[in-house]
């Protein structure tokens, strides 16, 4: 699988690069490259477990998890997600310790580290570019975020060199800080979207009903549930009333769902005398009473 072997290749350029990052931050003597590391280590774990449950979310519908694992990928970019959060906060609260009293960095040595830093993540980022889930995208974005860290860490270090302005280490990783805060809060408030059923975005409910009303032999259709797995797979369910061929009506209602990216769908198909029976219970009330079909003679 494509994804999975990204985000392997991904964690292992990325905790030997954490390491060898936090070798060069004691050799530098700069906390801003130590700092780095530990933060790089971190996203190696998260990217660990994303791997693992990335993995997990690919297995087969079974009794214990009728609908798939598919949200375990969701709680990998979950995971992933909370440590870039807290991440980019201990960053800032870092860097502003920083700016009230410096410190003294060897600049050659923090030049020859970020350009290596900055092959190394680009090298990662490339890897990580493709694939759809939730999971991979915070996995690209920890990549991205660190190439753009240590490009900045390189431009930083290059002026520091010839200027004496060391002012500039910490306000530069407070930008990149920043970034991967909001980038973050975006990621996070989609996970929530998926976990709270939201209906999946782009989907419009109105228009669904008013399309598989204007299908042959579809009278109305209520009840109509949306939701979505992982961000890319869509259910649904709902109540077709028809008159008509049943087999052909759910094949229309079936091929019009898929044109609103719908792969599974549960009809609950009802005829006309139902209906009726439905009417007087208010058709767009979930109430027991609205299923329950006697019909009083």
């Amino acid at each position: 699988m494509k994804t999975e072997r990204n985000i392997l290749v991904a964690f292992i350029l990325n905790f030997a690069f954490s390491v060898f990052e936090f070798v060069g931050g004691v050799f530098t003597g700069s906390v801003a490259i130590i700092s780095d590391a530990i933060h790089d280590i971190g996203d190696a774990v998260s990217i660990g477990a994303s791997l693992v449950l990335e993995r997990k979310s690919k297995k087969q519908p079974d009794e214990a998890y009728t609908y798939g694992y598919a949200r375990y990928s969701v709680l990998g970019s979950m995971i992933t997600t909370l440590i870039l959060l807290v991440g980019s906060l201990l960053v800032i609260y870092n860097a502003i310790s920083r700016i009230i009293s410096p410190v003294e960095i060897h600049y050659d040595g923090m030049i020859v580290f970020a350009v290596v830093g900055v092959c190394m993540n680009f090298l990662a980022a490339f890897f990580t570019r493709e694939g759809h889930s939730l999971n991979q995208k915070a996995v690209n974005l920890h990549m991205l975020e660190d190439v753009l860290g240590w490009f900045v860490v390189l431009v930083g270090a290059v002026v520091m060199r010839f200027t004496d302005f060391s002012i500039i280490d910490p306000l530069m990783s407070i930008g990149v800080a920043l970034f991967i805060l909001i980038n973050a809060i975006k990621n996070l408030k989609e996970i929530l979207n998926l976990f709270l059923e939201k209906t999946p975005q782009g989907v419009s409910i109105h228009e669904i009903e008013e399309h598989i009303s204007h299908i042959d032999g579809v009278l109305d259709v209520h009840h109509v549930h949306l939701w979505s797995l992982d961000g890319y797979n869509n259910y649904a369910t709902m109540h077709v009333v028809f008159d008509g061929n049943a087999h052909e009506i759910k094949d229309a209602v079936r091929e019009e769902l898929k044109e609103h990216g719908i792969t599974h769908a549960t009809l609950e198909l009802e005829t006309k005398e139902e209906q009726c029976h439905e009417r007087n219970c208010s058709i767009k009330n979930d109430t027991p009473a609205g299923h329950h079909h006697h019909h009083h003679h």
